[in-house]
């Protein structure tokens, strides 16, 4: 991006939020004497007669796992949130609460105790897809959940508390803050031109070509032009469509593809398992048609500028708005230099 404002302090804004993020491209080249984390290994044993998520392993609750072979899901022993909890609130002046209830689900993505998702076999990963697909439609259509998020949390760093490959699926009541955001700012783009702001996005995106990290048929994978982590990505179907339940076959596997590929360069940048919390945002199950909503899959990795450096939201980020010290471009260039083979397979 040849334009001089992008070399100098700039603000970017956040379509599909509506919030700007602070761009501060001089500040790559201040030295760090700050906290390092523990290189991520990958994983190499198979199954761990200790971990409560291998096949046939008894869990902290008490239940057992099956024998399972391929991808496998059940309610969290330790939920965030309960169905059929009475309706309740608080609404006494400043004073305002409200009682949540959900369904809280664990998704093993393999059986292998040591196959992250870069590493799994793209037929193993669209299973994953299917069952995201399976479950969406399941929990969405349920009494009283209006909103179903289905997410991963990577590695310990990201907070992931074992570390057998594994994401959740949070369905609730309520519609969450993020959602509700993004659904307001695609609903006035789609009502203004009769046409997903996503899709417009992506085609200005494929027009200039400095972002875009992997293509195919289907999907457009690329950085953000308002990322926040160093190396945040999105993948977003070129077709507009608003829920993972449209997919068709061919979809599912080309979506498989795109995130093995994505996530097999996040393993290469730092020669590392990569951490990241990654989630699907997609409409609302509460109903409504919703023709304004793209469905899309956010990467939010932590790494800097090693495996063993983050970046950490903190001061300005929490008290003021989020900040970047790599642009996205340069973000995109460094992911796009390497290799689509896993190092470990080189």
């Amino acid at each position: 991006m040849e334009d001089a404002i992008y070399n100098k302090p700039h603000r970017r804004y956040n379509i599909l939020t509506g919030e700007w993020i602070l761009v501060s491209p001089h500040r790559t080249k201040r030295p760090w004497q700050g906290k390092t984390e523990d290189k991520v290994e990958v994983k190499t044993v198979t199954y761990d007669p200790s971990c409560y998520l291998c096949p046939g392993n008894e869990r902290a609750s008490g239940d057992k796992n099956p024998n399972y072979e391929h991808v496998y899901t059940f309610t969290n022993d330790f939920a965030a949130l309960l169905p059929d909890v009475e309706a309740e609130e608080v609404n006494e002046g400043l004073f305002k609460a409200a009682t949540e209830e959900g369904i809280c689900k664990v998704v093993c993505f393999s059986p292998d105790h040591s196959l992250t998702l870069p590493l799994m076999k793209e037929e193993d990963i669209t299973r994953v897809v299917q069952k995201w697909k399976e479950e969406y439609i399941e929990l969405g259509g349920k009494d009283g959940i209006n909103n179903v998020q289905i997410f991963e949390n990577k590695g310990a760093i990201m907070g992931c508390s074992n570390p057998h490959p594994h994401g959740q699926i949070w369905a609730q009541r309520s519609i969450p803050e993020e959602i509700i955001k993004k659904t307001e700012n695609q609903k006035v783009y789609w009502e203004q031109h009769n046409k997903s702001l996503l899709q417009a996005y992506i085609e200005q995106e494929k027009e200039v070509n400095e972002r875009i990290l992997v293509e195919n048929e289907y999907f457009v994978a690329l950085v953000p032009y308002w990322a926040v982590w160093p190396y945040e990505a999105m993948i977003v179907p070129k077709r507009h469509i608003q829920s993972i339940d449209q997919l068709q076959e061919e979809e599912e596997k080309a979506f498989a593809s795109i995130i093995k590929k994505l996530t097999i360069k996040f393993d290469n940048l730092f020669e590392t398992s990569f951490p990241y919390s990654a989630g699907i945002h997609q409409k609302p199950t509460d109903g409504k048609e919703h023709p304004e909503w793209h469905f899309h899959m956010s990467f939010y990795p932590p790494l800097l500028r090693s495996s063993t450096v983050k970046k950490f939201m903190v001061g300005y980020e929490m008290f003021a708005n989020p900040q970047r010290d790599i642009t996205a471009e340069q973000a995109a260039n460094t992911l796009n230099a390497l290799s689509e083979v896993h190092y470990l397979k080189r």
